[in-house]
């Protein structure tokens, strides 16, 4: 008969509390209907909605963001009848009590599209011949929507009305709402994104972390940024002599005094540090596999006019294709040179130029793995541009501006929406941007108005408190 070790009666609360607490944690975890990837190292993670409210056309969303506010006018918006009163004064009708930025009090000339505009594609869609491989390449593949209006007139509340539905800071990015309600396809990447990439025209547009910021959610659903060269992610390799193993128990003893804080302070936000730990230990092998691309076909680096790693914003895209392969749920691609008070015509050109390949590659490579039917990409600023010049450029402009979506079930080769012959207000099927956000939901199996999260007493919504509409005519 074999007699039992002692076992003192410290190291017995110590070894209970570890285990009552890991019990704890658990439990904690899988409240709300949220299952963590610190749950079981290798699983997805679920989100609140389960099963979706309608069948998603779509699973993920890569979304090109044109930060600085790209003018519409000179791009996807022409106006001839704007070019015949070029430098003649803009009929006060259209001005009266209108917000306006730093033209306020200024005399308000008319200021004609800078760039030839053309027909592209079989679907005849009116672009700019500044965009010549996304008009030669994808005209036939993209919805473009020129019927946009905001709330914002400058820039910082605009980017975060944009991507929040609020213009107050604090509330979850889009990404983080759908990281919250669809969870994570990724077992060893983050599920949602961000890139950055500046170029050489324009105002450089400050981009800050607000921007992908969680707000009111778990921070988990936080946006990860990616850097464009050197490591990605600071940090996320082992020190000199530290192997996998060490790591891996590193992180086990960490994730086990977690528990025990939090069976004490029962801090909701020790189930962020968790999942976190975890997904960071998992991004050590992660993370050089997805940065490595040297297994990708000459014709690849052809087609984006890139080999990866350089920074630029098509280097962005080819890696928003392979995060998008690899699960993430929502990717988000800012570029910064927008920004055109002075020398529009020259710095939209140069600007365009510097995504045009990157966009056309981007939609093209989704295609031809099959993966556009499923991917929503989106395209656009937070506003858009006056019709009135500022000098040699355009003021901002929030009642009237374009944006174009592709793939995840929006109609292909489709137009939808105007603005008036100046190009200054939307006058025919108007879109607001909650309108476009429930939009988008809607295409991943989201019911905007019953996804919800209560904050400080209230359902707050990623699509405002008035119930949202569903754009179905730009939708197959």
């Amino acid at each position: 008969m074999s007699i039992p070790t002692p076992i003192a009666r410290r190291t017995f609360l110590q070894s209970a509390g570890v285990s009552l607490g890991s019990m704890a944690l658990s439990s904690l975890l899988q409240r709300d209907g949220v299952t963590f990837a610190a749950n079981t190292v290798g699983e997805a993670t679920k989100g609140v909605i389960s099963p979706t409210h309608f069948m998603p056309r779509a699973k993920r969303v890569i979304w090109l963001y044109m930060a600085g506010g790209m003018t519409h006018i000179d791009t996807f918006d022409n106006k001839p009848k704007l070019a015949e009163l070029h430098g003649k004064p803009m009929p006060e009708s259209i001005t009266n009590g209108q917000q306006i930025a730093q033209l306020q009090g200024q005399k308000l000339n008319c200021f004609a599209p800078q760039h030839a505009f053309k027909q592209w594609g079989e679907s005849g869609q009116s672009m700019a011949e500044i965009w010549p491989h996304l008009g030669a390449r994808c005209a036939d593949d993209i919805c473009i929507v020129r019927s946009m209006f905001t709330e914002a007139i400058n820039h910082d509340p605009a980017h975060t009305f944009m991507n929040t539905g609020s213009m107050n800071a604090g509330r979850p990015a889009m990404g983080s709402w759908l990281l919250y309600g669809l969870g994570s396809e990724s077992q060893s990447l983050p599920g949602f994104v961000v890139m950055v990439s500046t170029g050489a025209f324009g105002q450089k547009q400050p981009i800050a972390a607000r921007q992908w910021h969680s707000g009111f959610l778990p921070g988990q659903f936080q946006g990860v940024e990616f850097r464009g060269t050197g490591d990605p992610v600071l940090y996320v390799g082992s020190p000199k002599g530290i192997t996998q193993d060490r790591q891996r128990d590193v992180v086990d003893a960490v994730q086990k005094l977690n528990g025990i804080a939090n069976t004490t302070y029962d801090d909701p936000e020790i189930a962020t540090r968790v999942s976190q730990y975890e997904l960071a230990f998992r991004m050590q092998s992660s993370i050089p596999e997805l940065m490595d691309v040297s297994n990708e076909p000459k014709h690849i680096f052809d087609l984006y006019g890139t080999k990866g790693g350089d920074g630029s914003f098509a280097s962005n895209c080819l890696l928003a294709r392979r995060l998008a392969e690899r699960g993430t749920r929502f990717i988000q691609l800012y570029h910064r040179d927008w920004d055109h008070h002075g020398a529009v015509k020259d710095h939209s050109a140069g600007t365009a130029r510097e995504v045009d390949q990157g966009i056309a590659a981007l939609i093209t490579d989704l295609k031809q793995r099959d993966m556009l039917k499923d991917t929503l990409v989106v395209f656009g600023s937070e506003f858009g541009r006056t019709p009135m010049n500022q000098g040699t450029g355009r003021d901002h402009h929030l009642a009237g501006f374009t944006m174009w979506f592709a793939g995840g079930g929006f109609k292909p080769g489709f137009q939808f929406g105007a603005t008036d012959e100046f190009g200054y207000h939307a006058v025919e099927n108007r879109v607001s941007v909650h309108d476009i956000h429930a939009t988008l939901l809607y295409q991943l199996g989201i019911d905007s108005n019953k996804f919800s999260y209560k904050f400080q007493g209230l359902d707050s919504r990623l699509t405002g408190v008035e119930p949202a509409r569903v754009v179905h005519e730009l939708l197959t």
